[in-house]
This record gives C-alpha cells, sequence and structure tokens, in this order.
C-alpha cells in the first residue's frame, strides 16, 4: 500500500482497527498505529516525516527539517509559562527492519502488522518498531494535549539512527534552544538512564581469489537458524548464539578434515543486531557429502546441548544440490576467511564496575557475506567508555589484517557521560516518587543513545532518558508492554508540567 503523502489523521482513521483502538493512552496508541502503516526503515523515512509536516500543519504546530533531514517541532509555552527554560522531546524516525525466515515482508512498502497479545503490542514475524516508534508517538500526543501545562517545547526527531545516527551527527550546534532534553529511546521501564555506550564500526573486505572445483566434488549447503538473535547492545550479555560464529565453527572443524571449498556465505543483515540466521555454500568430495548428515546431526545435538537455557531452537541444517559451479574460493583463502571468523572476538568483553549487570564493552559480529568472490564482514563495537570502544575495534583490526584481509574502523560516536547533579535528573526523581511512590532506579545502557552526540553540538543541555518495556528490540517478534507505555505518559506529563511550575 503507497501511503503518499497522507496526513497522519488520515492514516489513523484507516489503521484504528480493533485491537489497538482501546488501548490507553488513546492519543499514544493512535499515532503509533499510524507509524505501523507508514513504512520507516533507515534511509527511507521521508514518507513519515512528510506526512508529519502535514499533520503539524493541521494542528497549527511549527515545524521544519534541518538540512540533515531531521524533523524538528516547535509549540509555544502555555501562557504564564513563557520564561521558563525550554524543554526538548527527543526521538528517532527509523526502525531497525528484522523479519523471519519464510516471511514476505517488505519493509519500504508494507505496513507493520501489529497486534495485542498478552499485555503487550508484538509483530510476531517481523520487528514492531517500538523502538523508536512509541517514543515519537509519545511526543506527538505530547504535543495535541491542549490542557497541559508546559513550558517552550521542542521534538526533535532524527534520521537514521540505527544505521549511523547520521541526523544526531548532522545536527548544527544552535538549532536547539530548550535547556532540558528527554530522550524517549530506552527500553526499560523503571529507570532514569543518564548515560550510554559509544561506538564504532568495524568494516573487513578481501577480493578473493578464485579457484576450478574438482570434477569429484558435489555442492552443498549449510544453513545456520532458529536463533533469538536481539539487540547487539543491550542483549549482548544474554548469551544468545551468533549464526554467523556458529556457521564458521562448523565449517572450520569440517575443514580440517576433508576438502572443503567455499563458494558463498551470507549472515546477518544489521550490524547492530545479533545475527540470527547464515548460510554457506560449499563443495565437498562426493564420497564424504554422501555421510555428512550424520555430522551435521552430530553438530547440532552440541548446540542443543550448548544453547539449551538461551537458544532452545537453533537449527543447523544441509540441503544436497546436483548443479555444481565452476569456481570456489582459493583453498588457502577459505581457510583464511573461516580462522577468522572463528577466531575474532565476539560478545562480552568487560562488564561495568560501576553499574551492576551492565555490560561495559563488547563487539557483534553483525554482517558477512561472500559473493562472486568478494568478501565482507561489519562489526559493531560498543564501550561506556569511548577510548575501549577504539581500543578493541583497533584490535579486531589488527586481527583481520593478521588474516591479511583488509580492515578499518568507521562510523565513531561518542558515548554519553552520566551526571549524577543533574537538576532535571532531581526533578524528574522527584516526580516519579510522587506519580509510583518509589524512587526510579538509576542506569547506563549498553547501547548508542544519541544524548552523546547531542551533548557535542549542544553542550548546554541538561539530558535524561527513560521509556517503556519493549522487549526483542531489533528482532521479530518485538513487543511493548502496554501498562508500562500508560506509565511512561503519566510520567512524561507530570514532569512537564513540574518544569512548567519550576
Amino acid at each position: 500500500m503507497m501511503v503518499g503523502l497522507k496526513s497522519l489523521f488520515e492514516l489513523k482513521i484507516i489503521n484504528m482497527t480493533s485491537h489497538l483502538q482501546d488501548l490507553q493512552p488513546q492519543s499514544v496508541w493512535s499515532h503509533f498505529s499510524a507509524l505501523c502503516l507508514i513504512p520507516h526503515p533507515s534511509l527511507h523515512e521521508a514518507a513519515l516525516r512528510e506526512s508529519l509536516v502535514i499533520w503539524a500543519k493541521a494542528k497549527g504546530i511549527e515545524s521544519f527539517i534541518d538540512d540533515a533531514g531531521n524533523l524538528i517541532l516547535k509549540k509555544p509555552a502555555s501562557v504564564g509559562c513563557e520564561a521558563q527554560p525550554g524543554i526538548i522531546i527527543q526521538g528517532h524516525l527509523d526502525m531497525v527492519c528484522q523479519a523471519n525466515a519464510g516471511t514476505q515482508h517488505d519493509f519500504e512498502h508494507d505496513p507493520i502488522h501489529a497486534v495485542v497479545h498478552d499485555g503487550c503490542v508484538v509483530a510476531h514475524d517481523t520487528t514492531l518498531g517500538a523502538d523508536n516508534g512509541i517514543g515519537v508517538a509519545l511526543a506527538l500526543a505530547i504535543l495535541e494535549e491542549q490542557s497541559l501545562l508546559h513550558p517552550p517545547l521542542e521534538v526533535l526527531l532524527t534520521v537514521n539512527e540505527e544505521c549511523g545516527m547520521d541526523g544526531a551527527r548532522g545536527l548544527v550546534p544552535g538549532t536547539l534552544h530548550g535547556k532540558n532534553l528527554i530522550n524517549l529511546d530506552t527500553e526499560e521501564w523503571g529507570h532514569f538512564y543518564l548515560g550510554c555506550a559509544g561506538g564504532v564500526d568495524v568494516e573487513v573486505r578481501h577480493d578473493c581469489t578464485q579457484e576450478a572445483l574438482p570434477a569429484d566434488h558435489v555442492l552443498v549447503r549449510f544453513e545456520v537458524s532458529g536463533l533469538r538473535g536481539g539487540h547487539s547492545g543491550i542483549d549482548i550479555h544474554l548469551g544468545h548464539g551468533n549464526a554467523i560464529k556458529l556457521l564458521a565453527e562448523a565449517l572450520r572443524d569440517l575443514s580440517a578434515h576433508t576438502d572443503l571449498r567455499l563458494i558463498e556465505m551470507k549472515g546477518g543483515t544489521a550490524r547492530n543486531a545479533i545475527p540470527r540466521e547464515a548460510f554457506a555454500l560449499c563443495s565437498l568430495e562426493e564420497d564424504k557429502a554422501s555421510t555428512i548428515d550424520e555430522w551435521v546431526h552430530h553438530r547440532h545435538g552440541t548446540w542443543l546441548s550448548r544453547f539449551m537455557e538461551v537458544d532452545t531452537n537453533v537449527s543447523f541444517t544441509c540441503k544436497h544440490y546436483d548443479t555444481l559451479p565452476d569456481n570456489a574460493i582459493a583453498i588457502s583463502e577459505s581457510e583464511s576467511i573461516l580462522a577468522f571468523l572463528d577466531n575474532v572476538s565476539n560478545g562480552v568483553a568487560s562488564m561495568s564496575e560501576d553499574f551492576q549487570n551492565v555490560t561495559d564493552t563488547s563487539s557483534n559480529l553483525g554482517i558477512v557475506s561472500l559473493a562472486q568472490g568478494i568478501f565482507k564482514a561489519t562489526f559493531k563495537v560498543r564501550s561506556l567508555q569511548d577510548a575501549r570502544a577504539d581500543n578493541l575495534a583497533d584490535k579486531l583490526v589488527s586481527r583481520a589484517e593478521s588474516y591479511r584481509l583488509r580492515a578499518w574502523k568507521d562510523g565513531a560516536y561518542p558515548g554519553w557521560t552520566p551526571n549524577l547533579s543533574s537538576p532535571l535528573l532531581d526533578l524528574c526523581q522527584q516526580v516519579y516518587s510522587e506519580q509510583f511512590s518509589h524512587p526510579a532506579s538509576l542506569q547506563v545502557i549498553h547501547a548508542g543513545l544519541e544524548c552523546g552526540l547531542l551533548a557535542a553540538s549542544h553542550p548546554h543541555l541538561d539530558m535524561i532518558s527513560f521509556g517503556p518495556d519493549i522487549r526483542g528490540a531489533h528482532a521479530p517478534g518485538e513487543s511493548v508492554e502496554i501498562e508500562s507505555v500508560a506509565r511512561c505518559w503519566t510520567l512524561l506529563r507530570a514532569v512537564l508540567q513540574a518544569l512548567a511550575k519550576a
């Protein structure tokens, strides 16, 4: 369905189906329902952004798009609150796009199918986009509120957060005029987030020599699937299987015992998502291929035992084909690639000494492809300390180069350093305790919020982040708890009113 430039009002009328229309707060879920209808992958947010501009104009809300593509919406202060410091509500327009194997979904054209299940809104076979669609919906609903007392209000909705934070990176100093900023892009209710990890990508490339395949070889396809995946930051400590690493482990073991030739390989779709699936086309000697299913079954059993508590649906299969291509990767280069993928560090490098159960530094081998002799791999490195992220990225580059692969760092962004003496934090804690009869816990997140980049371009900002309970972000089956969205709405309204009266 092509939504074109339809206004959000029109879209909400179309999409307020029976499974969402009774949810509270209705204004928030109405906006989220509309967001689900408008495709908005990273780098493809234009239709959604234009719809929001049309909606803002109809509501009498000032809007403009900056040179980086960010959308800024402004609403004057309530009468009598004009002199109060302005508040910025911030989120991002794009979403991570992941679908289960066999699911036919075009994220650039198809709407997200969101349903209510067991107290949550969920997309069963794709990502939902609650990261960060719920944050966007909360901000839009605030702009619509007529009776809410608030200071001067700006809403900053950035683009391409998930694939490089380009919107926040390109925000020109002085664009924002508020003093306080609330980021709505965290995923665990009951916490105020005061800091986040910085990150850097590591890219690996190699142009492989190809050789003719022996005449006695046959073609087989190995596939790892069924893994849970997840967010490469906030889920990295859970020990979920990485499909690329498992496939490389298996193929390297097999190559030590038989003449295996690597032809193609593919795994993962996003550097910031733990890969759930990977496959490789290989050739084996015909007599070895005839008994390979027994080896696959044994390897699968080993993984079922290893991941029995965290990835119970891991699958390892092999398919046999009659037609053999002409060429494969030179055996020496195939061995180097598999050894690199098998040996390179992946997962948690260290845990935080200051925050309990929070990862300090990690890496995620998120994407691998080998096609027509060209090998590519992408890692996402994160750390609460920028220097540690840089150091781990350097080690990954050195490891790749030790296998004669080209590698380099790219897309670095800073972390957000906690400020425990924040006046905004004090006010938010007071409001939270008044609303919910206990204080919120203080936390940092092992993920890349845009606050670090916003602090670089607008160093005067006092910032805090909170959000509802979102499970499985960056993976199919992503869900958001309905009750926690209502609590976020209550807190956000109360904080704005407190800032108006401060």
